[in-house]
This record gives C-alpha cells, sequence and structure tokens, in this order.
C-alpha cells in the first residue's frame, strides 16, 4: 500500500472580533482547537485548505485574529473566499492567495492530484440575495485553461470551493448557494479528469451527487445547521461538534474524511 498523498480542509470558521461569539460559542477557540488536533494526528499532511467564510463580517481584525492563529502552522495554507467575506481585507490578509484579477484561486499539486481551489464570491452583484455564490466568465476560463492543463498532464482532479452548485435540501441555504452553479457543472461534466467536487457554505457533513458527479459538502469548524430540511432559516444554527476534512490521494482512489474533534480524547482503546 502507497504512503497517501494528504491535505487538511477546514471551512466556515467565521472568525469573530475579540469577545464576540457566534450562539454563545467562541469561533476562533474553535478552530484553534481543530488546528490544533488535526496537525497534532496528521503531521504527515502536506497542505492545508481553506473554503471560505473565514471570517464572520469581513472585518481586518478578524481575519488578524485567524492569521495570528496560523503564524506557527507547519504546513502551507491556501484560502479561498466564501460570502461572509470581504475581498481587501481578505487580500491584505492573505495576499499570497489572490491572483491577478483579484481571485482567491489556485492549482495545487497532492502527489498525482491536481486541486483546483475555485472562488466562488459574487464580486459582481450578480446574485440576487447578497450571500450567494457566482462565477463569473474569467474564473470560468481559469478554470477550463486548468482542466485542460490537468488533461494534457494526466492528472485526476479535485475542484474546491464554498457554494455548492447542487440542491441540499436545506432551502433556505440552497438560495444563497451557487447562482451559476449549471455553469460550473457544465463544466466539470465535460472533464473526466474531474473525480470530486468539495464544498462547505451549508455547515453541514453531506455527500450528493450532481449530474453524476461525487459532491462532498463539509461541516464548520464552529456552528452548525440544524436538520431542519425543508425549512428553517439560514441564520439557524445549533452546537454540534465541528468537524474538518482529509483528503487523500491513495493508489488512484480518491477519498474525503469528515473528522469532528472535540467528543472526547481520542485516546485509542481497544475492546476485548
Amino acid at each position: 500500500m502507497d504512503v497517501p498523498h494528504k491535505a487538511l480542509i477546514f471551512t466556515d470558521m467565521h472568525i469573530t472580533r475579540a469577545g464576540e461569539t457566534i450562539i454563545g460559542l467562541d469561533p476562533l477557540a474553535r478552530f484553534e482547537e481543530a488546528l490544533a488536533h488535526a496537525l497534532a494526528r496528521h503531521p504527515d499532511a502536506a497542505q492545508i485548505l481553506l473554503l471560505g467564510d473565514l471570517t464572520h463580517t469581513g472585518a481586518p481584525e478578524e481575519y488578524a485574529r485567524l492569521t495570528s492563529a496560523l503564524r506557527d502552522c507547519p504546513l502551507p495554507v491556501a484560502a479561498t473566499m466564501g460570502n461572509h467575506d470581504l475581498p481587501k481585507p481578505f487580500a491584505a490578509a492573505f495576499r499570497n492567495d489572490v491572483d491577478e484579477h483579484g481571485f482567491a484561486q489556485a492549482a495545487l499539486d497532492l502527489g498525482p492530484l491536481r486541486i483546483l481551489l475555485l472562488d466562488t464570491f459574487d464580486y459582481d452583484g450578480k446574485a440576487k440575495l447578497g450571500h450567494d455564490g457566482w462565477l463569473c466568465d474569467l474564473r470560468l476560463a481559469w478554470l477550463e485553461a486548468e482542466l485542460a492543463r490537468a488533461a494534457t498532464e494526466a492528472r485526476d482532479v479535485v475542484v474546491a470551493c464554498h457554494h455548492p452548485p447542487c440542491p441540499t435540501g436545506f432551502w433556505a441555504m440552497d438560495a444563497i448557494g451557487l447562482a451559476n452553479g449549471d455553469a460550473l457543472l457544465r463544466r466539470l461534466r465535460s472533464s473526466p479528469q474531474v473525480k470530486h467536487l468539495i464544498c462547505g457554505h451549508i455547515h453541514r457533513t453531506i455527500m450528493a451527487s450532481a449530474d453524476g458527479l461525487p459532491v462532498s459538502i463539509l461541516k464548520s469548524t464552529c456552528h452548525q445547521m440544524p436538520m431542519m430540511l425543508g425549512g428553517g432559516t439560514s441564520a439557524d444554527s445549533v452546537d454540534e461538534p465541528g468537524a474538518y476534512g482529509i483528503l487523500l490521494s491513495l493508489n488512484g482512489a480518491i477519498v474525503l474524511h469528515s473528522e469532528d474533534f472535540a467528543l472526547s480524547t481520542g485516546d485509542i482503546s481497544r475492546y476485548a
């Protein structure tokens, strides 16, 4: 069995200003616990991905608190935007993650696997509800070019972004998903090297299929969406364990685990 190539994925941290909480939870403390949990158990990981909603309001102080928490992280970090982020403060805090057009996206290699980190923030105000995502022609063209490059190099591809392009059954969250998700799915469907799509935004662990493409949605490190299928609002939240993702490229397979933290000590025991 080959040694797996591994990346750690965190999403929807919603870091607040100092002293502020969300439903009584401290998002920074939750993220720091998640990061420590992941690094202690997966020191062999090669990359960390942050899938947006890094902050709760996009305030510079919130980004400063997050970058301070990441300062001693031994792994390279790549971040993209979510609907709770703001472009200018994000770019100031994560300047290495912003391309020449101002988008937070990148092509990263995890062993033989190509990860395309795609920015779904609505820069143009095209979406109707303010928190939906939107992919402009420039970002779709970037995606097409990267998919063509991966095909030339015979690399399998995982695409990771904030907004899911498919419904999840949480109507209020689906209303603020990727507004032009069909445009994304058309391109992914036409590229056989694309094997998986990973998203955040919903604050639940969800496995889906969108036009035949496997889609995984990861929980927040902080607060979660209550299991209220078909009802509720996008602001409904519940204090359930946070989680992070563990992406593996292993013997030609692509595997994504969702790991809850803060449930117990995690010490390993054997039953008789």
